[in-house]
């Protein structure tokens, strides 16, 4: 019985000694990157390398990419005299043999001039006295405006300001399209602003306005209590899941997050989901299908600015990959966005915008096209490159402020006396 315990005793010693050579350093880690976490102990970055991204190499992480950008063709802009914008295009669907994209448009006669300037005919910002046009493609390159889809509407309804930042949603055979109606000029009470929608049998219109709030703002003291911006509709697990953009703390500068409201209607009732926000970085809201769960693109903003990042239930999200250069406001081509899809397969390319193209009453935004590596099916390798050279007028072009060169001369005489 001694011997038979004692035997059991060595076993597990035996055992417990293999275990920790198994895991102990005796020699350094290896030259070739294994694929699969290997069994040592690591350090705190590299126990990330295997754990936080899906992959040790950029290369092979499927939500790791570059992005390219092209001038699209086909849109005027009055010579960039500020009096035309096009910004914020919602997700591009295909339909009827083409690509359709909606779209915030203003065409007034002046620029932006500010809160204090406004009025029914001079916009206080960029977004302001706008309605949503949209236009069409055959290639994702040249495009045909179309004119208007949703008009602003007459007052008192929300929008009758300006009508701004569409998303389109496909569901049972219908199109519906969510946009932030303003019923004041932007700049009044920040960019204080409910969303609503409008729907039809197809997308070339007409649409038939709700008039309605779907999505309310939050109660006082709540993260959104002051806006709902950037409406972004998938379907995902038989739902509609609508995640949109809040601002919060304002302390002067606002921290920028985004949530989640789910339906199983169009036209609601909404659900904000309870661990909102469910994002804590990101300026405007991207998101698309992306194996079994959701990925997003975590546009500026926040700690985690230029991020792609991954959620498997759409709600806890985790970074995947850091990226570089990402799509404003990115409206991407998604073909599986309304499949109700458990295999989301990524997407390739779309549209976004560039603001503050000239200065001052000028300001506008244009479109442009990105395209990217961010798909199951394909296998871009210059678009998993992660070394970028630029020419030294880039560096330079990001020099300093007047008021920067002042401080430094300032603190460089003090340090001389």
């Amino acid at each position: 019985m001694q011997f038979t315990k004692l035997s059991k005793h060595l076993i597990i010693l035996l055992i417990g000694i293999s275990t920790v050579s198994c895991v102990s350093n005796k020699t350094g880690f290896p030259f070739i990157l294994p694929k699969e976490k290997p069994n040592r102990k690591l350090s705190a970055a590299m126990e990330r390398n295997y754990t936080a991204y899906l992959a040790p190499r950029p290369e092979d992480n499927e939500l790791y990419t570059q992005f390219k950008y092209t001038e699209i063709k086909g849109l005027d802009y009055s010579n960039h005299d500020g009096t035309i914008t096009r910004r914020d295009p919602s997700k591009v669907v295909f339909a009827n043999g083409k690509y359709y994209v909606w779209y915030t448009h203003r065409q007034t006669s002046t620029g932006p001039m500010g809160a204090a300037k406004c009025n029914d005919t001079i916009p206080s910002a960029d977004w302001d006295l706008c309605e949503i046009w949209y236009a069409t493609s055959e290639d994702g390159f040249n495009w045909t405006e179309q004119g208007v889809a949703v008009p602003r509407p007459p007052k008192p309804y929300v929008g009758c300001r300006s009508v701004s930042t569409p998303d389109i949603l496909q569901w049972k055979g219908k199109y519906y399209l969510y946009y932030q109606g303003f019923t004041e000029p932007s700049g009044m009470r920040g960019d204080d602003c409910p969303v609503t929608v409008s729907y039809s049998d197809s997308p070339n219109g007409p649409w038939t306005a709700t008039n309605k709030i779907v999505i309310e703002n939050g109660a006082a003291g709540e993260w959104d209590q002051y806006s709902i911006h950037d409406p972004y509709p998938l379907v995902y697990k038989g739902k509609i899941y609508l995640y949109y953009k809040s601002d919060c703390d304002g302390k002067p500068n606002l921290v920028r997050m985004q949530g989640l409201a789910t339906a199983s209607d169009p036209l609601g009732p909404f659900t904000k989901c309870p661990l909102n926000p469910v994002i804590n970085s990101g300026h405007e809201t991207t998101l698309f299908p992306f194996k079994d769960g959701i990925a997003a693109l975590v546009i500026k903003d926040g700690n985690e600015h230029h991020t792609i990042q991954f959620a498997k239930e759409g709600i806890n999200f985790n970074i995947a990959s850091i990226v570089s250069f990402m799509p404003i406001a990115g409206g991407p081509f998604i073909p599986d966005a309304f499949t109700n899809t458990k295999d989301g397969r990524g997407i390739t390319w779309g549209l976004s915008h560039i603001t503050n193209v000239a200065p001052g009453n000028k300001n506008h935004a244009i479109l442009l096209r990105f395209d990217c590596d961010l798909n199951l099916d394909v296998n871009d390798q210059q678009m998993k490159a992660h070394e970028i050279y630029f020419k030294p007028e880039f560096y330079y072009s990001l020099g300093l402020t007047p008021k920067q060169k002042l401080r430094i001369e300032t603190e460089t005489g003090n340090q001389k006396k």
